[in-house]
Order: C-alpha cells, then structure tokens, then sequence
C-alpha cells in the first residue's frame, strides 16, 4: 500500500518529497478502514461538485424541464388581473410541464377586465382559474410566471412558489428555481428561449414530438408584443430574436383577432377625459379621470395621452372602490417611470408602486390621502404637484 499511496501523491502533487513521505507515513498510521472512509469520502466531495457544477452548466429551459418532472401536478401561478404577457407565459410552462407528463393548471387572482386580455384568453380558448385564497390553487408546489411574489388573494404571503419566471424588479425566488431577467422587456421572450433551448419545433401540432402549437407561438408572440408596445418600448435584442424564432409558427388570423378586439363604452370615454381634461407642464402630463368602474381603462388612457406631440411622461389616475389607481409612461430618458411613482407616494402609507423605466403603476388608499392613521393627508392638487416634481426629479 506504501507504494501505491507514493506513486499517486507523485503523480497528482507537486511538494517537497519529504512532504510527501510525511504523507505516506501518516497514511501507514491509520486503520484500514479508516483510509477507506476517507478515500470514498473524497471521491463523494469530487463526484458531488461535479454534478453541481454539471447541473447548473445545463440551460435554464433544461433544468426547469427536469424539475418539473419531479411533481405529478403544479399550479402555474399569474400575477392579479393577468396580461397577454403573463397568460402566454404559463401556457409555456404548461407545455414544458406536458412535455414531462406533469399536470399544469393555470390559475390568477383577480380579474380579466381589458378587452386585449380578454381578447386573448376567448381566441386562444385558454383554460385557465381564478382563486381567491392559497387554498384554492391546484397544488402545493407552485410555479410564479411575470411576478416574483405571490400576492392578490388571501394567504399569499404563505405561498412559498419552487420556481419563479420573471422580468419585473423584485426580490423574490422560488425555492429551486428563480429566472428574473430585468434587462427584458417581456416574460415571454424568456419562455421562448427556454423552449428553444429544449429544442422545441415551432408551429407544431402537440403529437409525435416536443412541438409548439401555432396557439402558443401565437400567445408567445403577442405576449411580447403587447409588454413593448410592439417592440418599440423598453426591449432588448432578446425580444426581436424570440420574434424571430416565433414566427414560422403563428397563426396569423389569431394574432389579428387578438390584436384589434373591440373597445367598450367606458373606455372610450376615460381615454377622451384623459385628452380633455389633462394637466400639462413642460413636457409632462398628468390626468385625473375620476372615479371608474373599469382600472384597465387607466393604462390605456395613459398609452392614448403618449401619442400627444410634445409629451415625454404621462401619469394618469384614477379611483375605484376606495383605491386611486396610477399608471404612467415614459419616452424620455431623465424618467425612470417605476422610480418617479415610487417616489411620488412615498410617504404616503399603505400606498405602493414602482415599475419599469417606460412604464409603472401603483395604488394609493382614499383613506390613507385623506389623512388616517399617521399622515396628514394629501389633496388631489397637491398629489398631482408630487407628481410632476418626481417627472421632473425634484423628489
């Protein structure tokens, strides 16, 4: 044993050779059995970086692949009131999980109000839930696509999700899997490089292989279209490539019928008061729409006020059931939009926002800018003052 101990120090370590006859007579000393246990103890340390290492070397697609073979069944979790970006992103899990024989059920909190969302869901007949407390969703491991913290129904706060898919700012992660990508400007575009990643053929029937159905290249497509205004807002170059390996498997009239639902009745009306009625100051506008039955309208008031010649930020507001809902837009690179809102309400309490650099959103209490609790409260003209000293990074 001397001998073989010294000829494999000799051929894996370079050291003095009294070291490594120390070596050797240390070796010599110990029971047999402990040399074993520390020679199979060696080689599990070795053997285990290794698989490490191997395991996270292979693509993200791959290894959200494989863990979710690992459950019979998920719950593929959308943030509140869910977009086109957040629906196709869990159809996306959901073809990954079938691929694997696992069971997905998409699930959201909320509301689908907008016609675009509405639009969406009804055309490419998606099968989807609404919950409304955590002991509702379909399983106990739970995957977050478009958000990175579970929220908008009861006990959310419990909900510990074993993988998160994301693109928006946050802190949170999944337990065994956490993909937030801030620098894109849609959720989507990161399910697409996972399916390609698996080697996933695009416009694919679903039968005989790993293929993408024309639905999901569709809802894929839209779903990045939708986040970057039609790839000319907040998008990196990941977005036009995952255009570009979608399109061979659209369907064409689906993503026509998506994209030019009809507009209702409340929204027409709530972008007009958004153009009549809005407040501007140099570059910036800010509009207060009143109260609304419809938040959805807000955003898209906001993205109407954009198109105005002169205008580089916009804010517009507005109350529904006791909450003033805030969405803003940005063209203009001195305003970080999530930034400037967080600003805005920040010292006023229970109130939140935040978001990205051309666009963010947030809730603000009636109650709360009213003056309950701690604060003084803060009137309409004064909010609005706030609002424009952020847009112009006097806050």
């Amino acid at each position: 044993m001397s001998a073989q101990i010294t000829s494999i120090s000799a051929a894996f370590v370079e050291v003095d050779p009294l070291a490594v006859e120390t070596v050797v007579d240390l070796a010599q000393s110990l029971e047999p059995l402990i040399l074993s246990l520390l020679v199979l103890a060696a080689v599990a340390v070795v053997l285990g970086g290794w698989w490490v290492v191997r395991w996270f070397r292979r693509p993200p697609g791959v290894r959200l692949q494989r863990l979710l073979g690992n459950y019979e069944e998920v719950a593929v979790l959308m943030h509140p009131n869910p977009d086109p970006d957040a629906m196709s992103c869990a159809m996306g899990v959901e073809r990954i999980a079938d691929s694997v024989g696992t069971d997905a059920t998409l699930q959201y909190a909320g509301e689908i109000r907008h016609q675009e969302n509405r639009a969406f869901r009804t055309v490419l007949d998606l099968e989807m839930e609404s919950i409304e407390a955590s002991s509702q969703l379909a399983a106990d491991a739970v995957v977050l696509v478009d958000h990175n913290t579970p929220r908008g129904f009861a006990g959310s706060q419990t909900v510990e999700p074993i993988a998160v898919v994301d693109h928006h700012p946050g802190n949170g992660t999944g337990t065994e899997f956490t993909d937030v990508r801030t620098e894109y400007g849609a959720a989507s575009t990161i399910l697409v490089e996972y399916l390609d990643e698996l080697g996933a053929t695009m416009g694919g029937d679903g039968d005989g292989g790993f293929d993408v159905p024309a639905k999901l290249a569709t809802g894929l497509l839209y779903g990045i279209q939708s986040d970057t205004n039609h790839l000319t807002n907040g998008c990196s170059s990941a977005e036009f490539d995952a255009s570009a390996s979608l399109f061979p498997g659209i369907d064409e009239d689906l993503l026509d019928r998506i994209a030019n639902p009809q507009v209702s009745d409340d929204v027409l009306h709530i972008k007009a008061r958004a153009i009549t009625e809005k407040r501007v100051e140099g570059p910036f506008a800010v509009c207060n729409v009143g109260t609304i039955s419809n938040t959805d309208a807000i955003p898209q008031a906001a993205d109407e006020l954009m198109h105005l010649e002169g205008v580089t930020a916009v804010v517009v507001y507005g109350e529904n059931d006791g909450t003033i809902h805030l969405s803003g837009r940005s063209r203009d690179d001195r305003v970080h939009m999530g930034e400037t809102l967080r600003h805005a309400i920040s010292d006023i309490p229970m109130a939140n926002a935040g978001g990205h650099a051309r666009m963010g959103g947030g809730q603000v209490s009636v109650d709360h800018m009213n003056g309950i609790g701690p604060s003084d409260g803060v009137s309409l003209t004064e909010f609005e003052d706030r609002l424009f000293s952020s847009l112009a990074g006097e806050r």
